[in-house]
């Protein structure tokens, strides 16, 4: 059994009808629960939620210069049903921001209406992962080749989404000595990739990354309080027997929960 899977993702709005709108009817989540300031979204219908949306008009978006959410990752089942939600989601107008081989997964990013950066991805067999000559993990960033991903789609269906799941977290931080000591005592990932410039990557289980931390952009300012963006991110532990709320040392929200099933 994995020790360690990201739940769910908790992003702040300024309009909730607009991100509803845009991650149910373009990249197709199903709506599970609605008030008129909160929505929680599905993989499918009577799935368990893994997305929170929170609308707060009164919000503002985190400087350039601030850690934060650089993206959240989701992992499609097969490359199958990655080429099938692709053409689901060009179809829809989706704005496509960069399609790349990283040896162990091959991933599509984009951003929400927020700016918030989202990874569509489907791994690579663990056998065929990349491996410099001293054990540790050789993640690449190549061109994806896309129209054979698109060969391979599977039919289209009313719900593309169907057996994903959070694959990864990807932070912008300020310091990746201080973030990778906090994470790993919190979380019982290790390094996997430290040699990615300006990057490092964590996972538990032998994975590539649970989690990626970054300080491209050199961001040198803390997540502010309240801003627009990731509002919380949760994690299920095995190592857990109660429910913890955690602040990184960049101010991002971490929550994590026992393990169950």
């Amino acid at each position: 059994m994995n020790s360690l899977q990201l739940t769910s993702i908790h992003l702040r709005v300024p309009d909730l009808a607009h991100s509803v709108d845009f991650y149910s009817n373009q990249l197709g989540f199903a709506v599970a629960q609605r008030t008129a300031t909160r929505a929680t979204l599905a993989v499918t219908p009577g799935a368990p939620a893994i997305l929170a949306l929170t609308e707060d008009r009164a919000a503002h978006p985190a400087p350039r210069e601030a850690a934060g959410l650089f993206h959240a990752a989701l992992l499609l089942p097969s490359r199958a049903a990655l080429g099938s939600w692709l053409r689901f989601a060009a179809d829809r107008g989706v704005a496509f921001d960069g399609f790349s081989d990283h040896g162990v997964s091959e991933a599509i990013y984009f951003g929400d209406p927020d700016g918030n950066g989202l990874e569509f991805y489907v791994d690579r067999p663990p056998a065929a992962w990349p491996f410099a000559p001293n054990g540790e993990l050789a993640m690449v960033t190549r061109p994806l080749d896309v129209p054979s991903l698109l060969t391979t789609a599977a039919p289209p269906t009313a719900t593309p989404l169907t057996g994903a799941r959070w694959g990864h977290l990807h932070l912008r931080v300020t310091d990746l000595d201080r973030s990778e000591k906090f994470y790993r005592g919190a979380l019982g990932v290790a390094v996997t990739q430290g040699s990615y410039a300006g990057a490092r990557f964590l996972a538990a289980d032998g994975y590539h990354h649970h989690l990626g931390l970054n300080i491209w952009g050199r961001p040198h300012a803390p997540q502010p309080p309240g801003a627009l963006g990731l509002a919380e991110a949760t994690f299920a532990h095995a190592g857990e027997s109660v429910p913890r709320e955690l602040h990184d040392p960049d101010g991002i929200a971490v929550r994590v929960e026992p393990l169950t099933g």
